[in-house]
């Protein structure tokens, strides 16, 4: 995407104000473009509160700007449709029942019996089969932060998947360093909740982690509410108090992740979250939250002469004006938290609306013959 900035007079000082402007939002991450994988672990009614969980993350990441194209959902989604669940077609993270996270406009990419390790493995390091859509496939690169998110039952470096199988601290480690060998992040924050949750992350060896659980070793992740109409918990504490904090975050927002973490309450959460960012290279205080819970597109500035050359040429050959597929080496390429496109549509010239007047005539009249046809027959066979 390319922005004209500037005048044939001014160019190089509205250049300059652009790219400060631009640059406000640039936390020196160098990521294009952003991913998330949120996984629910577990399944069954009495977990209602882990489908909660995910799909709380999943809405905010939307909120913030990702995609679901860039969203990846992995859940049982055996909750919304439960026999037992009293709000048919409903998930609530709260008691009060304000906001339902299923809704209509949810696209989950593994669901049921999908949710296993092998498919969660195969998704982090691009292993798939040629058969799997692209819906469902994890489509980074060298410049994508990416932020996995798993919740559900865990113990001492493992987290179990629908109770059938668990995956390893080991496991998710050589994942990722195998993503890092195939140039497939930039950087990856890691967020799980789960009994002693800090263990997950453990044995992470690859660069660029940032990395972050709701419990410590021997100690266990509590619920934060119970619903007595629903009849089961209905968010985890720490969970629940990472998505009230996001609700105070936008799309241009400075936060940082270190903010995120000074929010942190062990009195509140009932456990003491974790933290590891030794393989992590930039400072938290200037890595901003949404440069993993937000969408980002890549924008290039350039000076206004370089688009669309002189003003005579501009108007000799104003139908033919076409943006440049290189840039200088010196103009100034940033990342924004959002992009517009703008896009010219043809004037329709008299004969061609002319023309769609008289074709949406002839059918109008033409529906009006069918029913009364259609209504004489009727009237006629009784």
């Amino acid at each position: 995407m390319a922005w004209a900035v500037g005048s044939s007079g001014s160019t190089a000082s509205s250049g300059e104000r652009v790219t400060d402007f631009f640059g406000r939002h640039d936390s020196g991450s160098g990521h294009t473009n952003n991913w998330a994988v949120l996984v629910c672990a577990s399944r069954y009614w009495f977990n209602y509160r882990h489908m909660a969980n995910a799909l709380g993350m999943y809405r905010t990441v939307k909120r913030l700007g990702i995609p679901d194209s860039n969203i990846i959902l992995m859940l049982a989604d055996d909750i919304a449709c439960n026999a037992r669940n009293r709000f048919a077609g409903s998930v609530y993270a709260e008691a009060g029942r304000h906001l339902d996270l299923y809704g209509e406009n949810i696209e989950v990419d593994y669901r049921g019996y999908e949710v296993t390790v092998e498919n969660f493995i195969r998704l982090l390091t691009g292993r798939v089969d040629p058969s799997v859509p692209r819906s469902k496939r994890l489509l980074t690169d060298d410049h994508s932060n990416i932020f996995v998110y798993m919740t559900g039952h865990g113990g001492n470096e493992f987290l179990k998947f629908q109770d059938q199988e668990e995956i390893s601290a080991f496991d998710i480690a050589d994942a990722f360093e195998q993503m890092w060998q195939k140039k497939r992040y930039s950087e990856i924050l890691f967020m799980i909740d789960t009994c002693q949750a800090n263990t997950m992350y453990s044995q992470f060896y690859s660069p660029n982690i940032l990395a972050t659980g709701s419990s410590q070793i021997k100690e266990n992740s509590y619920s934060y509410e119970n619903d007595n109409d629903i009849g089961v918990s209905v968010i985890d504490s720490y969970t629940h108090y990472v998505l009230k904090f996001m609700e105070g975050i936008n799309k241009t927002s400075q936060t940082s992740m270190q903010d995120l973490f000074d929010s942190y309450d062990p009195v509140k959460i009932y456990s003491h979250p974790g933290i590891r960012s030794d393989l992590f290279r930039r400072p938290l205080d200037k890595t901003l939250i949404t440069d993993f819970f937000g969408g980002v597109a890549q924008a290039e500035v350039f000076p206004l002469q370089d688009i669309v050359g002189s003003s005579d040429h501009h108007h000799h050959h104003e139908n033919d004006f076409t943006l440049p597929t290189s840039r200088k080496p010196d103009a100034p390429s940033v990342s924004v938290v959002s992009s517009t496109t703008v896009i010219s549509h043809p004037r329709l010239t008299g004969e061609t609306h002319e023309w769609d007047n008289w074709w949406k005539e002839v059918r109008k009249w033409t529906s009006i013959f069918v029913i009364g046809c259609l209504v004489s027959c009727v009237s006629f066979m009784r």
